[in-house]
């Protein structure tokens, strides 16, 4: 009787911290963690550019310093923004990312969460395309809560918040609109936090 063999290896969801299932757009707006620094926050954001406007290749040219900055009056206006995320959540679901997940973006700014500040430091930032106050598209919530599922098999995350929550006054992502009981419930990830 011959033993039986193993049929041909999966391939693995992550390579040096990108998601295989995602569209990947470098942006040199990155940096190292700090060393023994534990990946344990999710931080949900919201942008669209300009505000209001969805489509367009406009965000990636943002987080890969190629924005057109006369393209559009706003644009002078954060003309000397440096900033990245990990991910981006389209209106359609399509999931872009933009920095390794075992790298340190810039999407937090100044900001702190239960005591601990930089949180750029030990998060993973995800943008979705939208505006504050305004509602997020069903295949976002999907995409959104595929990609957390996806986090937490690979990081130890442990808590969920807004952009809002971790930098409270000055940025109000992804706002009041955003579905955060829906979320939750959608989430098979036993102990996660969520702020809202």
């Amino acid at each position: 009787m011959s033993a039986a063999r193993a049929g041909p290896a999966l391939p693995s969801t992550w390579q040096d911290g990108w998601l295989r299932e995602a569209v990947r757009i470098a942006s040199p707006n990155f940096g190292p963690r700090p060393p023994g620094t534990v990946i344990d926050l999710v931080i949900v954001h919201s942008i669209s550019l300009p505000p209001g406007e969805y489509g367009g290749d406009a965000i990636e040219r943002l987080f890969t310093n190629r924005l057109d900055w006369s393209a559009h009056p706003y644009f002078e206006t954060i003309r000397a923004l440096r900033v990245s995320a990990h991910f981006l959540v389209r209106r359609d679901g399509a999931l872009l990312q933009f920095v390794s997940c075992d790298e340190r973006a810039w999407h937090a700014g100044r900001s702190d969460w239960r005591g601990r500040g930089d949180c750029n430091d030990y998060s993973i930032g995800i943008e979705l395309e939208g505006l504050e106050g305004e509602r997020f598209d069903a295949a976002q919530y999907e995409r959104l809560g595929a990609v957390i599922g996806r986090l937490a098999e690979r990081y130890p995350i442990a808590s969920i918040a807004g952009h809002e929550h971790v930098a409270p006054g000055r940025k109000h992502d992804p706002g009041p609109a955003f579905d955060w009981p829906g979320l939750r419930r959608s989430l098979a990830v036993p102990g996660l936090e969520f702020a809202a």
